[in-house]
């Protein structure tokens, strides 16, 4: 027996390594396919739940802030490009770009109005996706498009009617008038392309495809730079070329919006659906922080044209208005990228607040800033530096060009100091918590208005800019105290005492 049993012996080991064998290759085999369809189901569909559970917060700012800064900076590329062209006109090109310039108030508030249902939609739909409720982030994208269809209807007809008041509230003087209404009309007849399109392209980024609503911006741009010379130029059309150009390029944004979000990559599609008073109620509640801090900054444009106007009379307060239409061609290059990263990673905000993580909270604010700093302190340098030379691309007259290059330097001494108000702002924001956010964006705004008034009283009002240098820098102080002070300690007992009733 024994020796039945030590000849077998061998045999058994064969038989056991074979089995050993078989198992090892099995279970490879089923990693190397599970690998494979994890692999493929991310290639195919990486859904924003997936993506904002397992990846790090530093790579979810990069992934999704980045690709939203660009597509905020092709952006405004319409009015940058729009005022670069028109600065260049033979004979009127510097009353043409002031015109523009006093437009803009009123052409940013269309856009307000797109970011507030945009911004707030997009931030309710990452909250119920972060509450896995799919059938609610369906209907919040559906009764986004509807509401933006609304409102650009309303605003078209309002703004179009009372246009001559409208402007001349803006600060227009008789002389800017023509140029003024013939770029007001027709920017505002494609407004509801620039609604629709701005509006819905934040439930691109807000599912997670930042690279996709960055390429809607920039189609827009790209043929925003091809039309304007041809119609401004080519065609002689002048500043009505410049805002043709514009609208065409929004339609092409928006139609490329439309086309992605009825498509099969988005987890939550465009579909028309009925309207829900409680869902416009909480998409208003959300996006009115966002609506309400574009107004302000309008508002506070207005006060500064009206003062330039007030204080440097139709002559200096022309060329002041020139200046400061090239202190805010900049400011829009620098601070709208800047935002773009603060609602790109928005829906980081929303879907952890949702999912009552405060730890990945706290990290976001920290990535948001950094990201958002870095951006502003690398232009800023840049514009310190040569601010000749970025003056230069809108004006032509050396002296304005000296003039408006000292503008810029002053205002933009410390400029990072937006980079505590979007990161703390925004993100609070974006977990529909207004009544935190509204103080720190609303104290900011009242140190500006202030210095706008005594600042003319105390100097020369060519020193008037540094009203923007003297708010960032209180400012920011505020929001910094008030945040790690009262807001922070208030938002980690509320996430925490959720969890344990949990």
């Amino acid at each position: 027996m024994l020796r039945k049993h030590i000849t077998k012996t061998p045999t058994l080991f064969k038989n056991k390594r074979e089995q050993a064998r078989k198992a090892g290759s099995a279970q490879t085999a089923r990693a190397c396919l599970l690998f494979l369809i994890r692999n493929i189901k991310m290639s195919e569909l990486c859904t924003t739940q997936k993506l904002l559970e397992e990846t790090s917060i530093r790579r979810l700012v990069i992934r999704l802030g980045v690709p939203a800064m660009f597509g905020q900076f092709f952006n405004i590329l319409y009015n940058i490009v729009d005022r670069i062209f028109v600065g260049r006109i033979p004979g009127t090109g510097e009353i043409s770009l002031a015109s523009i310039g006093v437009c803009a108030p009123a052409l940013t508030a269309v856009t307000a109005f797109a970011f507030m249902v945009g911004i707030g939609g997009s931030s309710y739909m990452s909250i119920n996706l972060g509450q896995r409720n799919q059938h609610r982030a369906q209907e919040v994208i559906g009764n986004a498009f509807l509401m933006l269809l609304v409102i650009s209807v309303f605003v078209t007809a309002i703004l179009l009617r009372n246009r001559e008041q409208i402007l001349y509230l803006l600060g227009c003087s008789k002389a800017m008038y023509p140029y003024a209404e013939t770029y007001f009309i027709i920017y505002i007849c494609g407004s509801l392309a620039a609604l629709c399109g701005s509006g819905l392209n934040q439930f691109i980024l807000a599912q997670g495809f930042a690279r996709q609503g960055m390429l809607a911006v920039v189609i827009g741009a790209v043929a925003n730079v091809i039309l304007d010379p041809l119609l401004i130029f080519a065609c002689g059309m002048g500043i009505a070329g410049a805002a043709w150009g514009t609208v065409f390029s929004q339609c092409c944004t928006f139609a490329y919006v439309i086309w992605f979000l009825r498509g099969k990559q988005p987890v939550v599609r465009l579909r028309v659906s009925t309207l829900r008073w409680g869902i416009v109620q909480k998409i208003l509640a959300i996006g009115s922080m966002s609506f309400l801090i574009t107004i302000l900054d309008n508002l506070i444009i207005i006060l500064l044209n009206t003062s330039l106007r007030r204080y440097g009379g139709d002559v200096q307060g022309d060329i002041l208005i020139t200046c400061a239409t090239v202190v805010q061609s900049f400011i829009t290059i620098t601070a709208c990228p800047a935002q773009g990263i603060t609602t790109g990673c928005g829906t980081i905000f929303s879907f952890h607040y949702g999912a009552k993580n405060y730890n990945k909270i706290r990290q976001a604010f920290l990535w948001v800033f950094a990201l958002c700093a870095s951006y502003i302190i690398l232009l800023e340098l840049a514009v310190q530096v040569f601010p000749q030379v970025f003056a230069g691309l809108f004006l032509q007259d050396k002296t304005l060009i000296r003039l408006a290059a000292k503008s810029v330097r002053m205002y933009t001494i410390a400029l990072p100091g937006v980079a505590v108000q979007y990161a703390l702002v925004d993100g609070l924001t974006a977990m529909g918590k207004v009544k935190y956010a509204l103080p720190l964006s609303l104290f900011r705004k009242i140190v500006y208005a202030v210095c706008l008034g005594v600042l003319p009283l105390l100097w020369n009002i060519e020193n008037i800019f540094y009203a923007g240098t003297i708010s960032d820098i209180i400012g920011a102080l505020f929001s910094l105290i008030l945040f790690w002070g009262v807001i922070n300690s208030k938002l980690k007992k509320e996430l925490c005492f959720q969890n344990t009733t949990d």
